[in-house]
């Protein structure tokens, strides 16, 4: 089985060819440039370079979200254009499952952190057990010190942090965890296509796909747009309750004020 996988959920942009259990190439850029100028054309270079067919491939797998917003609606769009135009099956795979598969068979918790904004982290608490992701808290956003507080509950001896989050919010991490832990190295502690592909192929054998019409990200927060508009909507709401208790017939029995 072959599989083309997409991440652009993070700071990189990464694409992926894998074919059973051989990752045939990757390619990752996290350097300035926007996904929407380096995604397609990474893609392009590395289906080149490897002389694939896209059209050969069984699946397209694509980092499903937490993530920044525009990252992820670039990721799909790539993802679910791709499969309409080949009539291919999409995989989602949760962003921060897939970041922990990059410490696949470490010991103790593995936990990423990616940077939410807004002081949180887009965060999940993993170990693996008999060689498989054993998921402990599932994907969500939080603040580091409700993280904190949930792996220091958790009495295990040790942990190791990795993603964007790690070096903006290490400092408070070091105060708040009461357990020994490290810091994934750099070329394992961001997002990848690599491990997008792995954990999206045993997605594939056991059945896990989408038609690529019915994908959606999962943004797990609601997008700034849409929390500005309910907060306007709120005062639309108060400011139309006020006028209903001050409406004309109530100024003649209020105007003395009594």
């Amino acid at each position: 089985m072959r599989i083309l996988a997409i991440d652009s959920s993070g700071l990189a942009a990464s694409a992926a060819w894998m074919e059973d259990d051989t990752l045939l190439g990757e390619f990752t850029i996290n350097y300035k440039k926007t996904h929407s100028q380096t995604l397609l054309p990474m893609m392009d270079e590395l289906t080149e370079m490897l002389g694939i067919d896209v059209s050969t491939a069984d699946a397209v797998a694509v980092s499903k979200g937490p993530g920044s917003f525009t990252g992820l609606r670039i990721g799909s769009a790539t993802a679910k254009g791709i499969g309409l135009a080949l009539n291919k099956p999409l995989i989602e795979v949760p962003t921060v499952d897939a970041l922990a598969c990059n410490l696949y068979d470490t010991e103790g918790l593995v936990v990423p952190m990616m940077d939410a904004r807004r002081s949180q982290v887009y965060t999940g608490i993993y170990e693996f057990r008999n060689h498989r992701l054993t998921v402990l808290m599932e994907q969500t956003a939080c603040t580091t010190e409700e993280l904190a507080d949930r792996i220091n509950h958790m009495q295990e001896k040790k942990a190791v942090l990795l993603g964007d989050g790690v070096p903006v919010y290490l400092d408070q991490m070091k105060q708040l965890l009461h357990i020994d832990f490290s810091v994934a190295p750099a070329h394992l502690n961001r997002q990848r296509a690599g491990a997008v592909a792995w954990l999206g192929m045993q997605y594939l054998r056991a059945g896990k796909t989408v038609p690529s019409y019915a994908h959606h990200p999962d943004y797990l927060r609601k997008p700034q747009a849409e929390r500005e508009k309910e907060a306007a909507g709120v005062k639309v709401d108060k400011i139309s309750e006020a006028s209903e208790r001050l409406r004309p017939a109530d100024y003649g029995r209020n105007d003395s004020y009594e």
